[in-house]
């Protein structure tokens, strides 16, 4: 008899919802009643209003409960938990839940399917096709590809990618470098800590195309110090990745060399900001330096050096992987691709959104958002 898989995010939000004592239930629960189960620790779909939201495999797709409390767990099992069950707190098929199929997913369409640390569930859902693609590329034709996606910052200033990139293409260097600010640390943001903790290698892989792109060999994941979860994922996740030959000096046996490293930053907010960040890395207190000189052509140690978000360095393996077409397809004017809305606050439904850019404020906050947890008008947001 084959084992049911039954999946449990290990995300932060999760967490510290209960997620664990979750896990910890399910397993005693299913050996109390001699059921063979597999426990998956999966990342989070952002459905923070449902978590922690388990989930089981079936023939037909996954079947969704929740949000679950250890306390829940005798009752699911008594309805037919693991399996199709009559209970208040089962949701049906994952991809019935109009919350998360309403949305389109591209930078985020492996969150909540996969064990964010297992490479094969990573290349079964496309991982590494757009390494792939890179390395049969020339740097300026992976530039080209960045600049057609229109894809722009998602940092907050909204500076087209592919224009920083051809910047640090063109600046003669002996060495240069790839950033990625990982930073995160405005009130009520989380979009970077869910993709680093629910799809770590689709950080690495965009970061190490970017470095393809540019000619750099060596890249940095400037982490905040209160994302110990993401530090943890990310460490291993690059020893993996390492161990795979997807990092290092011989990028799947291309010759072409990537080495990544994990830093974690000291808690000043000011080192979001990507020159203060580049300080911090270098060992001094975080200070915004004049510009110019551009991060572009003096940046890390002095050379030219791609400072991007992880949300813009996630984007990357997709519109290498689909192409620039695709890419371009979603969103609306100069705004290409889709749009992440973190919703918090005094809000029925929080959570991660991600759609087209050109929906409303209307449609996110009163349509996933559900309005306010208050049941108040909505005033300011």
């Amino acid at each position: 008899m084959s084992r049911i898989k039954v999946y449990v995010p290990r995300d932060a939000t999760a967490c510290s919802l209960g997620a664990d004592e979750v896990a910890e239930s399910i397993i005693e629960g299913a050996r109390g009643r001699g059921l063979e189960i597999e426990l998956v620790r999966n990342g989070s779909r952002g459905a923070f209003w449902l978590e922690p939201l388990v989930e089981v495999e079936t023939e037909t797709g996954r079947l969704a409960f929740g949000p679950v409390a250890p306390a829940d767990l005798p009752g699911l099992f008594e309805a037919g938990f693991p399996g199709p069950a009559d209970h208040a707190l089962a949701l049906g098929p994952v991809d019935s839940i109009d919350w998360l199929a309403s949305q389109q997913r591209l930078t985020f369409h492996r969150a909540g399917w996969i064990d964010p640390l297992s490479l094969d569930d990573y290349l079964a859902m496309g991982g590494y096709k757009g390494l792939e693609r890179a390395l049969e590329m020339s740097a300026q034709e992976i530039v080209d590809e960045v600049k057609e996606s229109g894809l722009r910052g998602r940092g907050g200033a909204a500076f087209p990618t592919g224009i920083k990139w051809q910047t640090v293409l063109d600046t003669p260097a002996d060495q240069k470098y790839i950033v990625c600010n990982a930073d995160e640390g405005d009130s009520g943001t989380f979009a970077d800590r869910l993709l680093m903790e629910a799809d770590p290698y689709q950080l690495i892989e965009g970061m190490t195309i970017a470095g393809l792109a540019v000619g750099a060999n060596a890249g940095y994941i400037y982490l905040r110090s209160e994302y110990p979860h993401c530090r943890k994922v990310l460490t291993e996740a690059i020893s993996r990745a390492e161990q795979a030959g997807l990092l290092g000096g011989d990028i799947r046996g291309s010759g072409k060399a990537f080495r990544l490293e994990l830093r974690i930053g000291a808690g000043a907010y000011i080192c979001g900001e990507e020159t203060s960040l580049l300080d911090s890395l270098e060992g001094k207190r975080g200070l915004i330096r004049f510009k110019p000189p551009l991060p572009a052509i003096e940046g890390l140690m002095g050379k030219p050096t791609v400072v991007n978000n992880v949300l813009s360095l996630g984007a990357i393996s997709t519109i290498l992987e689909k192409g620039a077409d695709h890419y371009r397809d979603f969103g609306t004017g100069r705004s290409r691709g889709t749009l992440t809305v973190q919703l918090a606050g005094n809000i029925r439904r929080g959570g991660l959104v991600e759609v087209p850019f050109g929906a409303s404020l209307r449609e996110l906050v009163e349509g996933y958002g559900g309005g306010t947890a208050s049941g108040r008008p909505v005033h300011a947001i």
